[in-house]
């Protein structure tokens, strides 16, 4: 439209009569309309708003992003609306901004906001317009940057996981050499304490050879578990029940529900097909969620475990009532050693991730802090690497 056309319409107002008048209404209307179909088949969320910050216009893809209604939305201020939007800092700007941002609800998503302020132009007495501008609002446009954002965050992931193994498998390294010196230096001395003629002296020294030669060997155990988990082997995959490994982790368990009066409650779907698994990598997945969700409700707590399916996939999710992780926290649980526990390896959903991955999977985790947590798996049952296309019409 051009510049000036309603200032125009105005001025003709007295001049033209009701059916004139009814006609150009109806023909701002229908390109209204016209306009709002085209911002609604546009991906990318658009939002409007008056200097004020409240919003004039959002299209639908605007309120899929961020979880609103249309209609109820238009006049709100957009910071009500959008929790956690620095919108001052956004609309004081006098030229275009672009920010990315993390949005937690209704999906996590990562979102680059791209504000333009709307500058109306004033006319100077002689009727041509004015440089400057006084700002009657803002426009937004969001596009949604999740592929690529989470893309660069897997290849860092994979690059500290890299690192991370070639740490432990040094450190593994350099703790095992000492343990077999000690293990060799605690069988000579046994040699010797047999010889010692006191039966007294003897069984007391034995007893604390017997108890160093333990702890060594526990030692040694830890660190084979710790590699094994760390560097995982490549799965060994079969055909595989998956409600039949949830059911024995759950029965592994049943001591610590017992004693922390934790009510478990299962919804296993079951038509689920066989999946190709490693079964003690699953099970280890299975059992570190469990034991997640026990550690954050403690106590007469409630955790719902259920599988579902889809044409490709299925899910298996842990629902728990513990006290959450904030957003801040959301998004670094899968970091090295970052953890919320007094004591903790942070290196548990970083394993259980790596497994799942190495079974063409993906998992995701949903929480608001106080409200609980859901971790969801899902693997796949149909390895879809091809898709033949029709033939061309020529071809045909």
């Amino acid at each position: 439209m051009k510049s000036g056309f309603l200032e125009k319409l105005i001025e003709r107002l007295g001049r033209i009569g009701p059916e004139e008048v009814q006609n150009y209404l109806l023909r701002l209307a229908q390109e209204k309309g016209f306009l709002e179909t085209i911002f609604n088949s546009i991906q990318e969320g658009i939002i409007v708003t008056d200097a004020g910050g409240r919003i004039n216009y959002l299209n639908d893809a605007a309120c899929e992003i961020f979880g609103l209604e249309g209609e109820t939305s238009i006049g709100k201020r957009l910071e009500e609306r959008v929790r956690g939007l620095d919108w001052k800092a956004l609309s004081q700007t006098e030229t275009a901004l672009s920010r990315d941002m993390e949005i937690f609800y209704p999906t996590n998503r990562f979102i680059n906001f791209y504000v333009v302020p709307l500058l109306i132009q004033r006319r100077a007495a002689d009727d041509s317009p004015n440089e400057s501008g006084a700002a009657v609002g803002h426009a937004m446009i969001l596009r949604d940057i999740t592929e690529s954002r989470r893309s660069t965050q897997e290849t860092i992931e994979s690059e500290r996981f890299s690192a991370l193994t070639l740490l432990a498998a040094g450190v593994a390294h350099e703790i095992g050499n000492p343990l077999n010196s000690l293990h060799i230096h605690l069988q000579l001395m046994e040699r010797k304490v047999r010889k010692l003629p006191a039966e007294i002296d003897k069984r007391e020294l034995q007893e604390s050879i017997d108890i160093a030669r333990s702890e060594i060997s526990r030692l040694d155990s830890i660190v084979t578990q710790f590699l094994r988990a760390i560097r995982p082997s490549q799965p060994q995959l079969r055909p595989e029940n998956v409600n039949e490994l949830i059911e024995e982790t759950v029965r592994f368990f049943e001591p610590e529900t017992r004693d922390r009066d934790i009510v478990v409650e299962t919804e296993l779907r079951s038509d689920l097909p066989p999946l190709q698994l490693d079964r003690d990598q699953m099970k280890q997945v299975f059992y570190n969620a469990i034991k997640n969700s026990f550690e954050a409700m403690k106590s007469r707590g409630i955790l719902r475990i259920r599988t579902d399916r889809d044409d490709t996939h299925v899910s298996i999710s842990f629902t728990d009532t513990g006290g959450g992780i904030s957003a801040e926290n959301l998004s670094r649980v899968f970091e090295p050693y970052f953890t919320t526990k007094t004591s903790g390896s942070g290196l548990g959903l970083l394993i259980v991730r790596r497994i799942v991955r190495e079974h063409g999977g993906e998992m995701a985790i949903e929480s608001c802090e106080g409200k609980g947590l859901t971790l969801t798996i899902r693997l796949p049952f149909l390895d879809r690497r091809v898709r033949m296309l029709p033939e061309r019409a020529e071809e045909a």
